[in-house]
């Protein structure tokens, strides 16, 4: 299958940055967009960056201007750069990738194990 793993998170004081990244791995996998969501405590998950083959990237309107999201196609990784973080952005943040493999041939949804960032002083 696609195995995808974050790493990066952690305990930060509001106004601090952390950079987020999720490689991914199997056999000839091939990513079509990728991104991250985020849970909350009481909350939905949420998507808070999006970013398709070509780069374009897509981001939760209370997230812009302060997270940076970035790919590198042929590692199959990403990296998320976030800045200026809130106690509200404190949640556990899963790597998402739509890919496929080369045991299958359709591509569907990914997930990582999630990687708890907490904002608070």
């Amino acid at each position: 299958q696609v195995q995808l793993v974050e790493s990066g998170g952690g305990l930060v004081q509001p106004g601090g940055s952390l950079r987020l990244s999720c490689a991914a791995s199997g056999s000839d996998i091939d990513i079509n967009k990728m991104g991250w969501y985020r849970q909350g405590p009481g909350n939905e998950r949420e998507a808070v960056a999006i970013i398709s083959r070509g780069g374009t990237t897509d981001y939760l309107d209370s997230v812009k201007g302060r997270f940076t999201l970035s790919r590198d196609n042929a590692k199959n990784t990403m990296s998320l750069q976030m800045t200026s973080l809130k106690p509200e952005d404190t949640a556990v943040y899963y790597c998402y990738a739509h890919a496929t493999w080369s045991g299958i041939n359709y591509y569907r949804a990914y997930w990582g194990q999630g990687t708890q960032v907490t904002v608070s002083s």
